[in-house]
């Protein structure tokens, strides 16, 4: 489109600028949804676990329900936006969400907090996977991948932010006072996304919602070898720290012997290694290749991970030294990440969006079958944790050299910093 004066196209460039910014702040906050409903509970379960009579492990069981519970529903979540649109999903979802997190803060039984948090789990997972949808509906090229960046550092903070937050509610407030935190968190998330969040995907646009057709999608990118081998490395290298995650309360409230207030001490080493990670894929995109990149990542891991597993032999776990290998570690994936995310999506060039789901889905049931076993294998031993870490490591590692190995002449079909459809 082309402007008879210069001002009416700087006014048009601002006010892009200015919606971008605003669409940012809520794409964010839909995207930390997920953490936060995850971390800030963290310092409290111990509190939960003498309210209702139940051991930590079966108070972990709150997590691993939230968890497959969300798994399931990032299945569903894309195509239903793409039948019925973006900000009827994003609506109804929020809508759940603030009534479970209500119903758990009010929650009389131990199996009514675990019903509620399954359902915040149904309802947590829409705001990351249909939030891609809408960048992706209103921006191309470079203004989608900066708009994509700037929500990925921001919801990069979460996880730093809800543990230390959720330790001071509850220490002040008790256990209760997270959910209700949690509540007011999407409630506001709500009412921002009702009077801003527009609709990006015009009715002409969308398709029938026919469960048949899209299973059998859903089953041909399950069938491919090469793609689950990627997102399952993703994922266990995720794993190596994500055990340190869901188990953190006993990790730095046992391990440690910290306060519930000292949950920055492991949450902050993460955070550091993965935006660090961000902003050093960001700085080499197009200069150095892929491959070199991934294997810089698995140089830092690797140092990390033996560091940490060395260390836990010989000394008591405390900080600094026991959360520095964290970082090094994070700090390697980060760097992976996104290349072993676009090799995966680029398999399918024609359905990257069913595609992103499945992989959405695959990675948080990983992380459901690491809280529920081998969080519990792990418990009390700073040794177990490096261990649990090295081999979360090597089954990373199998998988992306199966990746190389299973097409070995193949040209690799994306790199970092490329166009992606």
């Amino acid at each position: 489109m082309r402007y008879g004066r210069r001002g009416a196209f700087t006014e048009v460039v601002k006010g892009v600028v200015v919606k971008g910014s605003r669409l940012t702040l809520i794409l964010a906050g839909l995207a930390a949804l997920g953490p936060f409903s995850i971390d800030t509970y963290f310092p409290s379960f111990g509190a939960i676990g003498e309210h209702f009579g139940v051991s930590l492990l079966q108070v972990q069981g709150t997590l691993t329900y939230y968890l497959v519970a969300m798994a399931l529903m990032m299945l569903l979540h894309g195509a239903l936006s793409d039948s019925f649109g973006r900000r009827p999903v994003i609506l109804v979802s929020l809508t759940v969400y603030t009534a479970a997190a209500l119903g758990c803060a009010l929650a009389p039984s131990f199996g009514l907090l675990l019903g509620f948090r399954m359902l915040q789990g149904v309802a947590a997972g829409a705001g990351i996977i249909v939030g891609r949808a809408i960048i992706r509906d209103r921006f191309e090229g470079s203004e989608a991948h900066k708009l994509m960046a700037q929500v990925t550092m921001l919801f990069g903070l979460a996880p730093a932010i809800a543990p230390v937050l959720g330790g001071y509610l509850h220490r002040f407030f008790g256990w209760q006072s997270v959910f209700v935190f949690l509540t007011l968190f999407g409630l506001v998330l709500l009412a921002a996304c009702t009077f801003v969040l527009p609709e990006t995907l015009a009715k002409e646009a969308r398709t029938p919602f026919h469960p048949a057709p899209l299973a059998r999608t859903y089953m041909s990118i399950f069938g491919s070898a090469r793609f689950v081998a990627l997102v399952l490395s993703l994922g266990f290298g995720f794993g190596g720290f994500l055990v340190y995650v869901a188990s953190s309360s006993d990790f730095v409230l046992g391990v440690l012997g910290v306060s519930e207030t000292g949950f920055a001490w492991l949450f902050v080493p993460i955070v550091i290694g993965l935006v660090g990670g961000s902003w050093l894929v960001n700085l080499t995109a197009g200069r150095v290749p892929a491959d070199r990149t991934a294997s810089y990542g698995y140089l830092l891991m690797f140092g990390g991970a033996a560091f940490n597993l060395v260390y836990t032999t010989f000394f008591t776990p405390q900080v600094p030294w026991a959360v520095l290998p964290i970082v090094f570690y994070t700090l390697g994936v980060s760097l992976q990440g996104p290349i072993i995310t676009l090799y995966a999506l680029d398999l399918f060039p024609k359905s990257r969006g069913l595609a992103s789901s499945l992989q959405g889905f695959l990675q948080t049931m990983l992380f459901a079958g690491v809280s529920s076993l081998v969080v519990p294998l792990v418990i009390g031993s700073g040794f177990r944790y490096a261990l649990a870490m090295i081999v979360m490591l090597t089954l990373n590692y199998l998988g992306w050299r199966y990746f190389h190995w299973a097409a070995p002449t193949a040209a690799h079909p994306a790199k970092v910093g490329s166009k992606v459809g």
